[in-house]
């Protein structure tokens, strides 16, 4: 069985943690989980329409070997509390050794799916809970096997005119900050973030900081500069704890 998010693009970030025994909310036997990873400890990132899955692995030892294991459960911040989770049929267990296994399944947010969570406080710390069960019916509950980050999808635009524009006149750099609103499943903008101004000259791999300037009270970005070579301007964002970073597409500018 699978529950999915209502309301709520998501991002998920975890590291590979270890976790003991001496970590388990209910346990029984001599079961050691040593290793928890959601999505590779990559973020993974959900707008407002597209489902996006998160691949889940639990590795974990026993003396008589590990069976299985029986969920992975996703728990969300209160208030607006979702949780998602998989059963044991669609968990998949491979053995490395014969007391040790890794167990994978993947959990799935669905933007615009009928139960789950609304609001965006759901941009924030979760947990990961298992229980992984052993040959010998040993159990092992550990209802932070790990924890993760939950973000809202980011767009940045930029725009620099005119195009063309004579050496020493003035290039004026447009552009908008915005992020995925889990209340209306639209994007809205992204209000007071310090963005940076970049530019790469025409040959070079590399952008530069121009200056950093902040998004208004709507989330647009506006700033001046002026021209001196060929080259594309762009718009950095660097991220926050519940927004990741952008960047957008270079814009060239043709300098005569």
């Amino acid at each position: 069985m699978r529950l999915a998010l209502l309301g709520a693009g998501v991002a998920l970030a975890a590291t590979a943690i270890g976790a003991t025994n001496a970590q388990a909310d209910g346990s029984s036997g001599n079961i050691t989980i040593h290793k928890v990873v959601v999505n590779g400890g990559k973020p993974v990132v959900v707008g407002t329409t597209k489902v996006v899955s998160a691949k889940v692995s639990v590795t974990a030892s026993d003396d008589s070997g590990i069976a299985e294991t029986t969920y992975f459960a996703a728990f969300g911040p209160t208030p607006n509390y979702a949780q998602i989770w998989y059963d044991d049929g669609e968990i998949t267990c491979v053995a490395a050794s014969a007391t040790t296994s890794t167990c994978t399944g993947t959990l799935t947010f669905d933007p615009q799916a009928s139960t789950g969570f609304v609001g965006n406080n759901a941009a924030a710390t979760w947990n990961l809970a298992t229980l992984v069960s052993a040959n010998d019916d040993d159990a092992f509950v550990l209802d932070a096997a790990a924890t993760f980050k939950v973000q809202r999808y980011s767009k940045l635009t930029v725009d620099a005119s005119p195009e063309p524009v004579k050496k020493g006149k003035t290039v004026t750099v447009t552009g908008k900050l915005s992020r995925a609103n889990w209340e209306d499943n639209k994007y809205h903008g992204y209000v007071n973030q310090s963005v940076k101004l970049q530019f790469r000259k025409k040959g070079s791999n590399t952008y530069t900081t121009v200056k950093t300037i902040k998004s208004d009270a709507t989330g647009n970005l506006r700033t001046t500069v002026t021209a001196s070579v060929d080259g594309y301007f762009r718009y950095s964002f660097a991220g926050t704890t519940t927004t990741p970073k952008v960047n957008a597409t270079g814009d060239f500018v043709d300098v005569r």
